[in-house]
């Protein structure tokens, strides 16, 4: 599905942020993106539809080579990786419906992107996934009417609606209060289950990771330094990706609780 070849991002400044970089992410497998600021995860999400232009190396989305395409061809591969933002990129004035349908702008003329008049397929869709994670009521509501859990939710209708194959998801609880956080995590991975789709979760809170998602890469100044399940982030391998810390906390906390948030009976 997604596979990175030696990837790597060096800055002007010769900052390196990405270290050749190999990664392969198979059709619907969620994985987290840990560690420390720095580490290069949000680069490595941007590389990937380039936001970011890497320095070297390979990315394919499937048989499309990403790396390697004009700004046309970029447009179009666009269209199949969703993103969502950290601090939601919504555009304050829109309604909520304005606000998702935007997704499809990569699929409507200029004319019709202009006038915000979307086929009627799209609006059908718009509703569906509104109603999905809990939100339709809120539709003809103008986005800065929203709390932080449920402009998150938008940006996450607002990324399904373009029909993605891959999720490119980035901070997406940073701003938002634990039980909000453990929300979005678990509508996150529940929707990618439904739809068969890959995402790439770029998180600081391991917690989190490791309570919703089976795989995790772990970064460390730009290279890879951890590839394995969730379940196998112990004292030594935080540390390695982290530095020196009491890790066992962190552990037992997520050992004491299921993947509801609630504690368990043990």
């Amino acid at each position: 599905m997604l596979r990175l070849e030696k990837l790597t991002k060096t800055y002007k400044t010769g900052d390196q942020a990405l270290k050749s970089v190999d990664l392969e992410i198979p059709k619907g497998q969620v994985l987290a993106l840990i560690g420390p600021s720095g580490a290069g995860k949000s680069t490595l999400i941007r590389c990937v539809n380039r936001l970011v232009q890497p320095t070297s190396g390979k990315a394919w989305l499937g048989e499309v080579e990403l790396t390697g395409l004009s700004s046309r061809g970029l447009r179009k591969a666009r269209r199949k990786m969703g993103m969502i933002f950290q601090e939601y990129a919504l555009v304050e004035r829109l309604t909520v419906m304005e606000n998702v349908l935007s997704g499809r702008l990569g699929y409507v003329g200029f004319w019709r992107s202009f006038t915000r008049r979307y086929p009627q397929s799209d609006v059908d869709a718009a509703f569906r996934l509104l109603d999905r994670v809990g939100l339709l009521h809120m539709a003809d509501k103008r986005a800065d009417e929203l709390s932080g859990g449920q402009r998150q939710r938008i940006g996450i209708c607002r990324a399904l609606i373009q029909d993605p194959e891959l999720l490119l998801v980035d901070e997406p609880t940073a701003s938002l209060d634990p039980k909000t956080s453990r929300q979005i995590m678990r509508l996150i991975v529940e929707l990618c289950e439904e739809r068969g789709l890959a995402a790439i979760i770029n998180i600081h809170d391991v917690a989190l990771a490791q309570m919703f998602v089976q795989r995790v890469i772990g970064l460390e100044l730009g290279s890879i330094v951890f590839d394995g399940s969730s379940s196998d982030l112990n004292s030594d391998v935080l540390t390695q990706i982290y530095g020196e810390e009491d890790w066992e906390a962190t552990i037992e906390k997520v050992a004491d609780e299921d993947i509801d948030g609630e504690v368990s009976a043990e």
